[in-house]
């Protein structure tokens, strides 16, 4: 048996097994079977189409009905769709959709939240901001190994999703966003894989080898580093051991004389199914550096191979700008950087504040924080690991505590999180928080990201504690040139902007977390996770 898919509120679940022959055992066993007071019935359902086949066959039933031929979709029109226009029309089209996209989000606000009518009607677009950078600007890639048409191996993108009935993988080396130091590193790979006894992974039937290939690349410092992933189930150990040798005799030899181009570190990943609570698949260091360094605003970064760090080095720099400028903080603020990655937003942040506290759920992200701020000589931030939502109730709790009785308090949240966006557990904690009175909110996926704006501008609930944040305004990046794509950062002010008797007044400073009732004088403490 491999799964049991059970629909919601039925009598029966689908099982699916490996053979027939475990299939037939299972009816045999179970039709008959008495369970809880009931008798089973089993029977043989009928398989759901293979998308990737029901795909083919629409396919092939149109072209018959088709005299004119279909031109062949390339990955450009998958990846950079908008690169036929002039830039200018490019971010002309991406304001439109923003202000689009707002305006549904405001509108939904208000029905979720009456009383937020007056706040809503002075929230303001700022229009979208040009990348400095429009070609070659993304420092990371992640390329899939497979076949083209001619089903020859390449290393490129797929032209469209498995459930969408595609496979097929096209070349970038026409695509504007990539740097020409990626396009060599898929290109020299690609030549590596058709070279070797290793065949790429066919996701039909779960065979081949290698599956894929992440590169960063430096513009800053030129280095190149290749994370190469493998899908081992299907290899010995003695032949992945090869694999691994081979990898690393061939890129200690390959470069390009003409273009100054060499593979300046590299590492193995194994990609198969992760294990439960597994974040990322364990990668192993091959050769060559652990890391790349770049820089952002004359700040040094150190980047490991799954660290988050912004994918337009250029354009992070008018992110991060415009993130400060929304957020207005003092000398005497202290920034929460939730979500902080390698630091990049940290560091920015902290020549403008009191001091930054920094989370992120990757450890290794956390070491380079940590490493990137002394290398800067940056002694104002601090950096954990962990979840979010275990560590937000201990960062304000050591802000309150270590506020200074008199002393003016001013906290900001400044989040950029993953794809998926905050746990709803995150954006409860930052509603009990009531020492917050500001968040920006950084989303590289706006359309997605309105599920946590919604939740920040509920009214208080029993699992939203705190008066709620309302958006005030609202500035696009255009952090991805040629795409679909735009960053967005908006600002959050609390519903009340009054900060609550005696917190930052008297001796005693109270700070009520949801769960946790906090009472200390000015000192400081530390920061441990606070589970709900």
């Amino acid at each position: 048996m491999t799964k049991i898919k059970s629909p919601l509120r039925k009598e029966f679940a689908f099982v699916c097994f490996r053979s027939e022959e475990d299939q037939q055992r299972a009816i045999e066993t179970l039709n008959g079977y008495k369970w809880k007071g009931k008798v089973l019935q089993a029977a043989a359902a009928k398989a759901s189409a293979d998308p990737l086949q029901k795909r083919r066959n629409e396919d092939a039933q149109r072209e018959e009905k088709e005299s004119k031929p279909k031109r062949q979709r390339t990955s450009a029109d998958a990846i950079c769709p908008y690169a036929a226009f002039p830039y200018d029309e490019q971010l002309q089209r991406k304001s439109s959709e923003m202000e689009e996209l707002l305006k549904k989000f405001i509108n939904k606000l208000r029905n979720t939240n009456h009383a937020a009518k007056k706040q809503l009607n002075e929230f303001k677009f700022d229009g979208v901001k040009a990348s400095p950078q429009i070609n070659g600007y993304r420092n990371k890639n992640e390329f899939t190994v497979g076949k083209n048409a001619l089903g020859e191996v390449v290393v490129g993108f797929r032209l469209g999703s498995y459930a969408d009935g595609s496979v097929e993988v096209s070349e970038i080396q026409d695509l504007p966003h990539i740097p020409d130091s990626a396009k060599w590193a898929a290109e020299s790979f690609q030549q590596f894989i058709r070279d070797s006894n290793f065949l790429p992974f066919n996701p039909e039937d779960n065979s081949g080898h290698i599956r894929q290939l992440m590169v960063r690349t430096s513009a800053h410092t030129g280095e190149i580093m290749l994370v190469v992933g493998v899908y081992s189930s299907n290899l010995k150990d003695t032949e992945l051991a090869t694999l691994k040798q081979n990898l690393k005799e061939y890129y200690e030899i390959c470069a390009d004389a003409i273009k100054g181009f060499k593979c300046t570190s590299l590492y193995y990943q194994d990609v198969k199914h992760r294990e439960a609570g597994q974040v990322v698949s364990p990668i192993e260091h091959i050769s060559g550096n652990t890391h790349n360094t770049d820089t952002i605003h004359n700040l040094s970064f150190k980047i490991s191979p799954l660290a988050f760090f912004q994918i337009n080095t250029q354009g992070a720099e008018v992110l991060y700008d415009k993130a400060i400028e929304l957020a207005a903080p003092q000398p005497h603020s202290t920034v929460l950087d939730i979500c902080c990655g390698t630091g990049t937003i940290a560091l920015a942040f902290a020549k403008h504040c009191k001091q930054v506290l920094g989370v992120e759920i990757v450890p290794d992200a956390i070491k380079d924080a940590e490493f990137n701020a002394a290398a800067n000589s940056i002694e104002n931030c601090k950096f954990f690991a962990g979840n979010a939502d275990d560590y937000i109730q201990s960062m304000v709790r050591e802000v309150v505590y270590g506020n200074a009785p008199g002393a003016p308090l001013d906290l900001i949240a400044v989040v950029d999180p993953p794809r998926a966006g905050l746990h709803n557990r995150s954006i409860a904690a930052i509603r009990a928080a009531t020492a917050i009175k500001r968040l920006v909110y950084i989303s590289c996926n706006p359309a997605h990201a309105q599920r946590n704006w919604i939740e920040l501008g509920r009214p208080e609930s029993k699992q939203y504690k705190g008066d709620p944040f309302f958006p005030k305004t609202a500035i696009a990046v255009d952090m991805f040139p040629h795409t679909t794509h735009t960053e967005l950062v908006i600002l959050f002010e609390r519903a009340s902007q009054s900060v609550e008797e005696g917190e930052n007044k008297e001796t005693t400073s109270t700070e009520n977390n949801g769960d946790t009732q906090i009472e200390g004088k000015g000192s400081e403490i530390d920061i441990e996770p606070i589970k709900s």
